[in-house]
């Protein structure tokens, strides 16, 4: 069983990885130490140090969508393919937002319908 200085040791290490004491996804509210991971914007491969924190769920949306960026160019400018990378990691990013946001707000246009329903005698 573990102990109250195992579950602090555990959340220190995490919070050490996010290099943050108060992490939060990125794109969506969740702020579980847990539950959140470091991305790579651009892809590790073609810049480890953009970063940003991401839940699970986030990530391996992100991450999938960067399958789908193109291959890599082996003649192409080292720069040039990091920043094209950076923006398209960016766009996959707010992507997820975008899709979060459309969905809130239509949930709470749906609450406030249901509000006015129910208020009315």
């Amino acid at each position: 069983m573990s102990t109250d200085a195992d579950y602090e040791a555990r959340k220190q290490r995490r919070l050490r990885a996010l290099e943050t004491d108060n992490p939060c996804c990125g794109t969506c509210p969740e702020d579980r130490w847990q539950a959140l991971e470091i991305h790579h914007v651009a892809g590790q491969a073609y810049d480890a140090d953009t970063t940003i924190i991401l839940c699970r769920n986030c990530h391996r949306v992100a991450s999938d969508a960067q399958r789908e960026h193109p291959p890599k160019q082996a003649s192409a400018d080292a720069q040039l393919e990091m920043l094209g990378r950076f923006l398209l990691g960016l766009a996959d990013l707010l992507r997820i937002a975008v899709e979060k946001l459309i969905a809130y707000g239509q949930y709470l246009i749906e609450r406030a319908s249901a509000a006015s329903t129910a208020v009315q005698p």
